[in-house]
């Protein structure tokens, strides 16, 4: 891209580069460097002139270390560094004070510098997939910040510091080595999009987590969660709840208060019962409850007008309720592995059911009824 005949934008994707030429530090009107997915294992001298640069990325390459005259390029607001090999950050990146983005995803780092804190102008910051065990207190000043990644490193607990952040509307912890969470937790009221809890340690959350009314997603899966917040009917504009691979054996009846929820994810589980108050959530599409050791289902789900997908298999069901046959927008309902002798008839009338999957029950007979469902359409496995 051009501007006023100087060059402003240059993409050299996928050249399948080693180096970068020194002329490009001619091209000092460059306000945006695009060398993405090449094999760079360094960056060129020569690119300091580039003094009004805005925008660099260097995703996908093989860089190694970052050169102290970086920081000279004082005018950048985005630094793209995904996916190379980096085991340190300079001192001088701190004076990147313009700076706005900065990805550092699946590099190498085991330490970030504190030096990091003065970015106060930082709105996301990507640091997952290193190799992180502590986090450096001055991050917690970085109170612009919108998203935070710091998922998929190694660590061990969380300063009370982090609820310092309230400016954050995303937040990804996953897949760390925590055992717990600090309450301040609670204080990142302004969490509207995601919060990813999923592949740590925990055993419980802190109640302070309802205090999280904007937010829309959790994600709490793959820990070793026995309960859920009692209060957790308080985030009331949460939409969509994944809690599958702990240990829960009982959800809290306030569940039923979230009316914006539209799925609930709790396979591989241990529960045993579920809250009657689950049949007010008139919203909900997606209700997914396969793997765990359910031997009754409330009648008030029948209420769930909007409910799409229903996955029961592999729990202790016995029996189920006739109030199944209002679920009038199911398309899927899988019920095999339980101990059925036998289906509510109403089944039978419901008219977008797509997939209707009974195997591994131990029904007596099977009713004339399945037959009519298949000729309409519907896939019936017995």
């Amino acid at each position: 891209m051009t501007e006023y005949n100087a060059v402003t934008a240059l993409s050299l994707r996928d050249c399948a580069l080693t180096t970068l030429p020194d002329s490009l530090g001619q091209f000092i009107n460059l306000q945006l460097l695009d060398v993405t997915g090449n094999q760079i294992t360094n960056l060129s001298e020569s690119l300091k002139n580039l003094i009004h640069l805005k925008k660099l990325y260097l995703d996908d390459n093989q860089i190694t270390v970052l050169p102290i005259w970086l920081g000279n390029l004082v005018d950048l607001e985005e630094l793209h560094l995904d996916r190379n090999e980096l085991t340190s950050l300079p001192e001088g990146i701190s004076q990147l004070i313009n700076l706005s983005i900065l990805n550092l995803y699946s590099n190498k780092l085991a330490t970030v510098p504190p030096v990091l804190g003065q970015l106060t102008g930082l709105k996301a910051l990507s640091l997952g997939n290193n190799r992180l065990s502590t986090l450096p207190e001055s991050l917690w000043q970085l109170t612009n910040l919108h998203i935070l990644n710091v998922a998929e490193n190694r660590l061990t607990a969380l300063s009370e510091r982090i609820g310092n952040l309230t400016s954050l509307l995303t937040l990804d912890l996953g897949h760390n080595e925590l055992t717990s969470l600090p309450d301040a937790l609670g204080n990142l009221t302004n969490l509207t999009y995601f919060l990813y809890l999923s592949n740590n340690h925990l055993t419980s959350l802190p109640s302070s987590l309802t205090k999280l009314k904007n937010l829309r997603y959790l994600n709490v899966t793959d820990n070793h969660l026995a309960g859920l917040p009692a209060g957790i009917g308080e985030l009331a504009s949460l939409q969509e709840l994944r809690a599958y691979n702990n240990e829960l054996t009982t959800l809290p009846e306030s569940l039923g208060n979230l009316s914006n929820l539209l799925e609930i994810h709790v396979m591989h589980n241990k529960l045993e019962s579920l809250p009657a108050t689950l049949g007010q959530l008139a919203r909900l599409k997606e209700l997914r409850l396969s793997d765990n050791r359910l031997n009754a289902f409330p009648e008030s789900l029948g209420n769930l007008a909007h409910l799409r997908y229903l996955d029961l298999r592999n729990n202790r069901l016995t029996t189920l309720p006739e109030s199944l046959g209002n679920l009038n927008n199911l398309t899927l309902l899988d019920l095999r592995g339980n101990r059925l002798r036998a289906i509510p008839a109403s089944i039978g009338e419901l008219a977008n059911l797509e997939k209707l999957d009974l195997r591994w029950n131990k029904l007596a007979a099977y009713p004339d009824w399945l037959q009519r469902l298949e000729e309409r359409g519907c896939v019936v496995y017995t």
